[in-house]
């Protein structure tokens, strides 16, 4: 016997950026969005602590380029001029993928 009674429930309706602010909601396939979390265990300097950011298509990106363009400056710092330009970006090129 099926007992069928109207029950209220609690959903994700939309995701806001946690950059811009702007919804990730898209027409066509709902939300749409990166997230980035950290969960620090123990020993570390951040023990315990929990992050969670959500991220719009744009600002994904945009964090990724940011932190190829910082592995470059790593790998320009640590390998100075015996690499050229080419190499360099090479290396970024593969880090990032």
């Amino acid at each position: 016997m099926k007992i069928i009674e109207r029950v209220e429930i609690e959903a994700v309706t939309d995701v806001k950026c946690d950059v811009c602010r702007r919804s990730t909601r898209s027409e066509i396939d709902g939300l749409q969005f990166a997230t980035l979390q950290a969960h620090w265990g123990f020993g570390t300097k951040h023990d315990g602590e929990r992050y969670e950011l959500h991220l719009c298509e744009n600002c994904f990106f945009g964090t990724m380029l940011m932190l190829s363009f910082g592995r470059l400056v790593i790998v320009i710092v640590h390998r100075g001029p015996r690499m050229g330009v080419g190499a360099r970006v090479a290396v970024t090129r593969a880090w990032a993928r």
